[in-house]
């Protein structure tokens, strides 16, 4: 009985082992397309947004491009918050 505990062990082992590197990939290929569907929505609401002056939305719209993570992080945390500002001279 011992033996048998043992094998399944290391059966189970074995198979944890085997199915590491496919959790692995899946984790990373998630990681990589939530980055992407953010980069791409960040890219979007800054093109759209009126809260923003054309010369801020180019400067945006830069940043986020060359920047990527970077600039797409930081335009979610200090661009995106004037989108509900009116923009000023606007009636």
């Amino acid at each position: 009985m011992p033996a048998l505990l043992i094998i399944a062990a290391v059966f189970v082992g074995v198979a944890c082992l085997l199915l590491l590197p496919v959790v692995l990939v899946a984790l990373v290929f998630g990681l990589v397309a939530f980055v992407f569907v953010f980069w791409i929505w960040m890219l979007v609401d800054a093109i759209k947004n009126r809260g923003l002056s054309d010369g801020e939305k180019i400067g945006w719209v830069l940043a986020i491009v060359f920047l990527h993570m970077l600039g797409s992080l930081l335009y979610f945390c200090i661009g995106r918050p004037k989108r509900l500002a009116p923009l000023a001279g606007a009636t």
